[in-house]
């Protein structure tokens, strides 16, 4: 298995650590539940070094990216991220991935830890196709460390240890800055729900980071925090996960992502959701509550009058709202908000309904835009 930069300091945090993805990862360090709730109170520190980061530069590089992203990338500004789908010819979700805009016919793309060396080939074999061999395709993932810095005292601390103010940083945008002194990019984005800061700088310097930031913030309650909680604050936050929710079978309109597919401009795959939004879905993600007790996990079917609709995608007991919760995908009759369905847990069907996305919004203080 693969080590971030930040394995040791996790083993002398006494992390209990898992494979994800190739990677040894923390899942936890106290409980999922401590963690979780710490990061919607006071903040979380995570280490998301095994994530990919992709850069491409160069004339042409910003055709390139439209050619083959669902996202419109037109009036993106330098500073600016946007979040994409990456289709397949058949409108499958090769990656979800942020697109950072550098400067003019300069980006990173960050990937998935799962589908880094995909992107990579896919994005590498579209610019040969497209004769633009001016764009400079470079992985720099091993050379990248990245921390993600969430909950609602996250930016106190950040600023402890960051040259320049972050009061500024709008919602999905970054700055290039320093922290601890090093050159870095910050962006105002998670995968929590709640406001923070994702942290890109050189990965020998991100363990001196990760330190001073858990000293910054151990008095205002800042916790490590595994993958545990990550996956239970964005689950709670109506995120989804690549290989649970997206794959190359299943398309941004039959998730939560139709948004992210502009038609006005092609792209591979464009043909493919011209058709799809002609004709419907078959299939529908839906988030859901339990109605009886129990959590449903990955693969659990899905029934509604005893006939099966579908499979759950991810469950969890969700600490916020104390009760569980998931997303499932179910023939698109059953999509609606309020149906009674059935899961099948161990054998025995229990009670759920079908409820709205996202499960879990911030308090609308805690907002930035």
């Amino acid at each position: 298995m693969k080590k971030t930069p930040l394995f040791e300091r996790h083993r002398q945090l006494n992390a209990t650590m898992i494979e994800f993805g190739g990677w040894c990862m923390p899942v936890q360090y106290t409980t999922v539940i401590e963690e979780h709730r710490a990061t919607r109170s006071a903040a979380g520190i995570f280490d998301i070094c095994h994530m990919g980061e992709i850069e491409l530069r160069g004339p042409g590089a910003k055709d390139l990216l439209q050619g083959i992203m669902s996202r419109n990338l037109e009036g993106q500004k330098t500073g600016q991220m946007k979040l994409s789908v990456m289709p397949n010819t058949c409108g499958g979700i090769i990656d979800d991935l942020t697109i950072y805009k550098l400067g003019d016919e300069h980006y990173m793309v960050v990937t998935n830890a799962v589908t880094r060396e995909t992107d990579f080939e896919w994005i590498c074999q579209a610019r040969n196709e497209k004769g633009l061999a001016g764009v400079t395709i470079r992985d720099i993932s091993d050379d990248t460390g990245k921390i993600d810095l969430q909950g609602p005292k996250s930016e106190a601390i950040l600023q402890k240890i960051t040259k320049g103010s972050l009061a500024p940083l709008r919602f999905y945008h970054f700055m290039n800055t320093e922290v601890l002194g090093t050159a870095s990019i910050v962006s105002r984005s998670g995968y929590t729900g709640e406001d923070g800061f994702e942290i890109y700088a050189d990965s020998r310097r991100i363990g001196e980071i990760f330190d001073a930031l858990l000293h910054a913030g151990e008095p205002l309650g800042l916790r490590p925090a595994g993958l545990g909680a990550r996956d239970t604050l964005r689950i709670e936050a109506g995120l989804l996960l690549y290989g649970h929710e997206m794959d190359e079978t299943i398309t941004p309109f039959e998730v939560i992502y139709g948004w992210l597919v502009d038609l006005t401009k092609p792209f591979t795959g464009c043909e493919a959701f011209r058709k799809q939004r002609e004709e419907g879905v078959k299939k529908k993600l839906i988030g859901f509550e339990m109605t009886d007790r129990g959590i449903a996990r990955h693969g659990y079917r899905v029934f509604s009058n005893s006939r099966e609709i579908g499979r759950v995608t991810s469950g969890t007991f969700a600490p916020t709202l104390g009760k569980a919760i998931g997303f499932a995908f179910v023939d698109g009759a059953h999509e609606g908000a309020g149906s009674e369905i059935d899961i099948e847990i161990r054998g025995r069907k229990v009670k759920a309904r079908v409820v709205p996305l996202p499960f879990y919004r911030r308090p609308k203080a805690q907002n930035k835009s």
